[in-house]
């Protein structure tokens, strides 16, 4: 069956929603998104939302900032639409109803009465948050206003398979119920990717189970320009627990004072970077890497007892809750933390309007890469990028709208029913050597030995894959394992063609950054 709407967005995050609600008035606009309308990289997002809201601050100063931890690779002219952009794409979230935690003392000098705090990397207060559940209250604050809109339909549990694409043109997705396993062809006018990222290919991260990279091994199957994947970022100081799945500790605990310790309490960030446990992320989370080896350790301390139990219970309260689920009290212990795979600053690329190369294809979020985040990720620069980049691509259908053509699209689905599901054993089987594969040898340090291994290692299991999707039945979990590797061997080609140690990608072949020989993009793509 052919479901036809003006505009597709494939997934549910914040930057899926802003744009379907910027779309939608003046087009009829569905939202396929894999679980409940909630689920996303945006629901897990603790520290925040940065931006110049503070008389205080600055934008050069916000712009510098991002620079600084791009280490050279970020676009200039997106940084500065992002700083300049965002105040007002904050003020529109207060409008739709987010409740922004405020600043009872009047600390800050902001006409919102905003709470701003401060994390790595930044050189001001410029991060509003929703105490430590930023991305929760956000979510929550779009999902309202989108069931209250006539013109736009949620279709969850539903999982695009591949992008339809003509002589470069996008013409919608193949889309499979997960509950009925029915294929059906989603077509529209225009379609925006916005499926989040892809930190599920590793071991360890801070990511959602759906976070498998759909859309960037979507894309890159229809064509279209992948970018900078090489840039994986790892958040220092995840939850060190068995049960804990990789629990994100938010930057924001640094931010506030929060110290990092060995098991004897030595505090030894001032031995790695001036800032100490302010500084970036890459070299924060290299630096916990190091001092395990060092000390044979599986984990470092974070230790925010100092801070004071009122202090903690106030700003972090779904950070303190979470712990003691676990048996923690952090106002009397230190937190046991590992670095964990956070967050992708490579993508789907796009310009400034967020179209991909793909012709009336748009990406934003995290499965983008807008020139923004360089080489490494400034803290709290994402969930505005998002909003950011959705006006902008809102702007530019708006303009081309009335002009735009249907495009025949063809009904290529066959019948999902009569095949045998695969072995779910033996697709877990699968996921799991990826994700192996990626920690051990495509993970924080990198030598070109262990890429070329496990890009050796991964290609195998790829065409294992790609005969269980001729054989079985087409499911979300098989559909996951595709792109999950797709993604581990993007990452690591990327990872090959980078000559050089910059920001998250660190090779040990290449110790040094090469400003000489140093390519601003890896692009990759299969035309």
């Amino acid at each position: 069956m052919i479901v036809d709407f003006d505009i597709l967005v494939i997934g549910s995050g914040i930057a899926g929603l802003s744009f379907a609600l910027k779309v939608a008035e003046f087009a009829k606009v569905a939202i396929i998104t894999k679980k409940s309308d909630s689920t996303s990289n945006t629901n897990n997002a603790q520290g925040g939302i940065a931006a110049v809201l503070d008389h205080s601050d600055s934008y050069e100063s916000h712009i510098q900032d991002t620079l600084i931890a791009g280490a050279g690779l970020c676009g200039k002219e997106a940084v500065e639409v992002l700083v300049k952009e965002g105040p007002d794409r904050i003020k529109e979230l207060i409008d739709f109803g987010v409740q922004f935690t405020k600043d009872e003392k009047g600390e800050n000098d902001n006409d919102y009465h905003l709470h701003l705090g401060r994390e790595g990397g930044h050189s001001a207060r410029r991060i509003v948050h929703a105490q430590d559940l930023t991305g929760k209250e956000v979510e929550r604050a779009l999902v309202r206003l989108i069931k209250m809109n006539h013109n736009i339909h949620i279709f969850e549990h539903h999982q695009a398979i591949d992008l339809i694409t003509k002589n470069n043109v996008c013409l919608g997705a193949s889309v499979i119920d997960t509950e009925t396993d029915d294929i059906d062809i989603f077509k529209a006018k225009f379609i925006m990717l916005s499926t989040g990222g892809l930190c599920q290919i590793y071991e360890h991260t801070t990511n959602p189970d759906i976070a498998t990279g759909d859309g960037v091994a979507m894309a890159y199957r229809a064509g279209a320009d992948i970018a900078n994947l090489e840039f994986i970022q790892f958040h220092p100081t995840s939850l060190y627990h068995p049960k804990a799945n990789s629990f994100l500790i938010s930057e924001a605990v640094r931010g506030e004072g929060g110290i990092l310790r060995t098991s004897d309490g030595t505090r030894f960030m001032e031995n790695y970077h001036e800032l100490k446990e302010l500084a970036p992320r890459d070299i924060v989370a290299r630096a916990i890497d190091s001092q395990m080896q060092k000390d044979n350790a599986d984990c470092v301390y974070l230790d925010v007892t100092h801070l004071g139990p009122e202090f903690i219970k106030e700003h972090f309260p779904f950070i303190y809750e979470s712990c003691l689920k676990y048996g923690l009290d952090i106002t009397k212990e230190w937190i046991p933390t590992v670095p964990a795979a956070h967050y992708s600053c490579g993508g789907v690329k796009c310009d400034l309007n967020a179209m991909s190369s793909l012709k009336n294809m748009y990406v934003c979020g995290e499965v983008s890469c807008t020139g923004v985040h360089g080489a490494n990720r400034l803290a709290s620069n994402s969930l505005l990028e998002a909003l950011v980049w959705a006006r902008r691509a809102k702007l530019d259908v708006e303009k081309k709208y009335k002009d735009a053509k249907s495009h025949k699209v063809p009904d290529i689905t066959e019948s999902n029913q009569e095949k045998e599901r695969a072995d779910l054993e033996v697709l877990n089987g699968y996921v799991e050597r990826i994700k192996r594969i990626m920690w051990k040898n495509v993970g924080i340090v990198r030598t070109n030995k262990r890429l070329e291994r496990a890009l050796k290692d991964l290609t195998h299991i790829q065409n294992a894959i790609e005969d269980l999707m001729v054989q079985y039945k087409i499911t979300s979990k098989l559909i996951e394992l595709r792109n999950m590797c797709e993604c581990s061997i993007l990452v690591t080609k990327s990872a090959l063609l980078r000559h050089e140690s910059r920001g998250l990608n660190y090779n040990l072949d290449y110790p040094y950054k090469d400003d000489k020989n140093c390519i601003h993009d890896t692009i990759i793509n299969n035309r």
